[in-house]
């Protein structure tokens, strides 16, 4: 992917001890408020690292925790400090192509997130969020949180390396942020809330694919727009979507795959979902609600 030298974006909001970070004009950016919960050790250490995290049973408790940040001065490396470029090149691509997706295609602005990095642990309007638990998108405060050092355990614990990689798990957030802009997140919860637990897995699941479909709609457009997908970055995305799956996540945890309990889709449902966002470019090819099958 090509990123270096690139424009960052101004919607950082940096609380790893050097205030807010940005490349447009002073870096404080525009402030329009940016877990999701894992289950037990192996999903924290595993799960909960990548894409773990399930927004809806936050919706769920109320939105408690602070909102703080509450990490204090931490130590930034130079692998933290690419990261963070890393990141804001990245959620800048994702403002450009999602304004033009939404005036092309909805026919409205597009608002766009807040991204938070962080190191350790911090608040959000959702709850506490730390290193366990990985990336995710609060809709309460309309933000996206990240530990810079989740990235390094995306490559070397999860065997999902290479800049797009990480790029899909940026996208695949903010693809959380377009359903809320959309609406479809608070339908979705509020209709989750009231069924039984496999049935409500089951919307956890289209929830997370169509997030995924939606990622897919970014790098298609990145592509057409930027130019700045080279080759092999799908197939590191793909790579990503295949380690990711729950029934990948199991098995690796040492565990038998139990449909009925997965929350965020197989493996082959991950891909299947990336690679349709991916070829039509199109919001509508996304709507995991309506399909049939998954």
């Amino acid at each position: 992917m090509k990123w270096r030298g690139r424009r960052g974006s101004g919607n950082i909001e940096d609380r790893r001890g050097r205030g807010s970070m940005g490349s447009r004009g002073s870096g404080s950016g525009r402030r329009r408020a940016a877990p999701i919960g894992g289950v037990g050790l192996i999903a924290v250490l595993v799960i909960g690292y990548f894409l773990g995290i399930d927004v809806t049973p936050l919706l769920d408790a109320g939105g408690q925790g602070g909102t703080g940040p509450v990490t204090g001065n931490a130590t930034i490396t130079a692998e933290d400090r690419r990261a963070a470029e890393f990141v804001s090149v990245t959620l800048a691509d994702t403002e450009e192509v999602w304004d033009a997706v939404f005036a092309d295609q909805i026919g409205r602005a597009y608002a766009p997130a807040t991204l938070v990095l962080f190191k350790g642990a911090t608040g959000s309007a959702c709850g506490g969020a730390s290193e366990a638990t990985g990336p995710f998108y609060c809709p309460a405060d309309r933000k996206v949180y990240l530990d810079t050092d989740f990235f390094t355990t995306l490559e070397r614990r999860l065997g999902a390396g290479g800049d797009f990689a990480a790029a899909y798990v940026v996208a695949h957030e903010i693809g959380h942020h377009v359903q809320n802009e959309l609406g479809v997140l608070g339908k979705a919860n509020t209709l989750r809330a009231r069924v039984g637990e496999a049935e409500a897995n089951e919307i956890s699941v289209r929830i997370e694919l169509q997030a995924d479909c939606l990622s897919g709609v970014w790098a298609h457009h990145a592509a057409a727009r930027l130019g700045t997908i080279e080759r092999g970055d799908i197939a590191e995305a793909m790579n990503a979507a295949e380690k990711i799956g729950d029934d990948t996540l199991s098995r690796n945890a040492g565990r038998r795959p139990m449909p009925d309990s997965f929350t965020h889709g197989s493996a082959a449902q991950r891909q299947r979902w990336f690679a349709a966002g991916l070829d039509a470019g199109q919001v509508a090819a996304c709507d995991t609600f309506s399909a049939p099958a998954l």
